[in-house]
């Protein structure tokens, strides 16, 4: 799918070092700017999933509080246990 860019990123000032490590470790016809753009999308990613994670965490704690619910610790071991165990299954 081609889309139209129509915005800009600022221009980054980095050292020569940083510059260096970065084109150095570039995929055979990537260049710069590509590598800078998808590491962009992937930290944009990675800090929306961590703000959806808290979200959900906070929410947890506030039903726990307002029901009087909460899980012990083994309940929660347990359960880490058993998502553990079907990950290593696949």
């Amino acid at each position: 799918m081609f889309t139209m860019k129509s915005a800009t990123i600022p221009p980054l000032r980095v050292t020569t070092e940083l510059r260096n490590d970065a084109e150095s470790v570039l995929l055979e016809g990537e260049s710069l700017s590509s590598f800078v753009e998808e590491s962009l999308r992937r930290q944009i990613v990675r800090r929306k999933m961590n703000q959806e994670f808290v979200a959900r965490g906070l929410a947890a704690g506030e039903k726990a509080k307002s029901t009087g619910q909460y899980a012990s610790k083994d309940e929660v071991i347990h359960s880490l246990h058993s998502i553990l165990e079907g990950s290593e299954q696949k």
